[in-house]
């Protein structure tokens, strides 16, 4: 090949491959239209790590489209109260929500399925029935009858039992206790002599400071220690028996969901996946140094009886059962959960626990 010829193929070469790189830059940049969003939380900003789950969805969703997509958060109470978030998103008010489904069992508990329910899953099972179990497509089910397209944004891991005033040693121990307990675990504490008290992240500690509650759950060690709850009630209780794996929603209007490009849509439901499991990493992270400095500080350490733990097993069930036969959102979505529950906790029996088990031995033996 002569030098002119060599030159003038390369020079061609040259300019088609810019021209397909400057052809490929500007899918998303250029031809996406420029859309803002308002989402509200059910989470002060105190509570960096569940109220941030929203700030990292839409720091992810922005960088991704060069600020063409964005959504502000609000924390609850800028635009409405915490455990108005759903209804907010629902009836067009905002965009979308941060928020968490049990909040809203009193619509229909079916609500509450897409989170938590007492005795049910863990977080890492949950989110296996959530992205490949069909649990996400069952609840949206659901959820388009509310007029809203819900995404997991976010997973706490087990809860703590909560903060209490005085010892439970007994069944006995709960009957008129008032307790703030998150969603729709009061109707299983109900029949028990449990007084269940619904109040949002912010207005916990108020209402334990004054002895307007005996006992408050939130989340876990690290929230809890931000919350101050350790001045207040001496007594810390576990498992969140009621709380095994509550997934945090993020919850669009579905008008303005299915108005977005396909494009869109496929990104934000990817950015919903990295913000669910980026929470769970992080209350993992943190959790056991807030264990830690609760336990020096003085918390009281204590694990729920196992009475007490069978008690509220049996009252749970009869609560599902009555659902079973009175209810056909919440049957067709508990009868999925169910049958994974048990293929779960059969498998966990083996490698899971069997190594958990050893590992903890040796931590106890002081070989870690």
């Amino acid at each position: 090949m002569d030098r002119r010829r060599f030159l003038t193929h390369a020079t061609l070469g040259g300019a088609s491959a810019a021209a397909a790189t400057s052809l490929a830059a500007p899918a998303i940049a250029q031809e996406m239209p420029t859309i803002n969003w308002r989402l509200t939380s059910s989470f002060p900003k105190s509570l960096d790590t569940i109220y941030g789950g929203a700030e990292v969805l839409a720091r992810m969703l922005s960088e991704a489209t060069d600020g063409k997509f964005t959504i502000q958060p609000f924390a609850a109470g800028e635009i409405v109260g915490g455990l108005q978030a759903a209804d907010a998103v629902s009836e067009g008010t905002v965009d979308c929500a941060h928020t968490v489904a049990y909040y809203y069992w009193g619509k229909d508990p079916t609500w509450a399925l897409g989170a938590t329910v007492p005795f049910s899953l863990s977080a890492r099972a949950m989110n296996a029935w959530h992205y490949h179990g069909g649990g996400i497509d069952l609840f949206n089910e659901f959820m388009g009858t509310q007029n809203i397209v819900a995404y997991p944004g976010g997973n706490t891991g087990v809860q703590m039992g909560g903060w209490y005033r005085k010892e439970i040693n007994s069944v006995d121990d709960l009957k008129g206790l008032k307790v703030r307990l998150g969603g729709f675990a009061g109707a299983v504490c109900e029949k028990l002599g449990v007084v269940p008290q619904q109040l949002a992240g912010g207005d916990v500690y108020p209402a334990l400071e004054k002895g307007t509650i005996d006992g408050a759950e939130w989340v876990g060690p690290y929230d809890d220690q931000k919350l101050g709850f350790a001045k207040v009630a001496p007594y810390y209780y576990y498992p969140g028996w009621w709380e095994g794996g509550p997934t945090v929603h993020f919850m669009f209007n579905k008008e303005k969901f299915d108005e977005l490009p396909p494009a869109y849509q496929s990104l934000l439901r990817t950015c919903c996946q990295a913000a669910d499991a980026d929470m769970l990493q992080e209350y993992d992270w943190k959790n056991p140094t807030a264990l830690k400095e609760l336990v020096a500080g003085g918390a009281e350490l204590r694990p729920f009886p196992p009475e007490v733990m069978e008690a509220f097993y049996q009252a749970a069930n009869e609560v599902y059962a009555e659902l079973d036969a009175n209810n056909e959102s919440w049957n067709k979505i508990w009868s999925s959960i169910k049958a994974f529950r048990a293929d779960w906790y059969l498998y966990n029996q083996t490698a899971e626990y069997t190594y958990d088990t050893f590992m903890m031995i040796q931590q106890r033996n002081g070989t870690l």
